[in-house]
């Protein structure tokens, strides 16, 4: 009877820790090709969208590549933005990713000094959605503040 017990013990262990196991389909990285869209607040309209290949770095940092605006405006042209960004893994349940993001884009018009900045703060990690807020400052009326919302592709 003990040996019994014991079996089903073991198997009960056993199943417990295969239903908590990561099962390899979402990794503990934001590692891959997201796309974002950024809306004002109060008025709710789509100001910004962007698309972007996020690479987790060692320290923190994300590797941003193959970044492109996928709207047109005067605050960002062409390829002279500059991109930068965080993540901090705060855990990982069944493969879930979950943490903090920041990122940072700006801009630097021909002659150095003047710049345009967005920066996207408080960003949330859930799985493949980041979401959290976003300022634009800098000049010829670029600024402006809202959310976004970005999500693996």
């Amino acid at each position: 009877m003990h040996k019994f017990i014991g079996m089903v013990v073991l198997l009960l262990v056993g199943a417990i820790m295969v239903g908590c196991s990561n099962n390899g389909s979402n990794s503990d990285n934001i590692n891959g090709n997201w796309s974002a869209s950024l809306t004002s607040t109060p008025s709710g309209t789509p100001d910004y969208a962007f698309s972007a290949t996020f690479t987790q770095a060692s320290g923190g940092g994300v590797d941003i590549s193959s970044f492109t605006f996928t709207t047109d405006g005067p605050c960002f042209q062409g390829d002279m933005t500059t991109e930068t960004g965080s993540f901090t893994l705060s855990g990982n349940l069944n493969g879930n990713v979950t943490g903090t993001f920041g990122m940072t884009i700006s801009t630097e018009f021909p002659g150095g000094a003047t710049q345009n900045v967005l920066t996207l703060t408080n960003g949330t990690v859930k799985g493949n959605t980041i979401s959290g807020n976003w300022t634009l400052t800098g000049v010829s009326g670029c600024s402006g503040q809202g959310t976004f919302t970005i999500n693996r592709m």
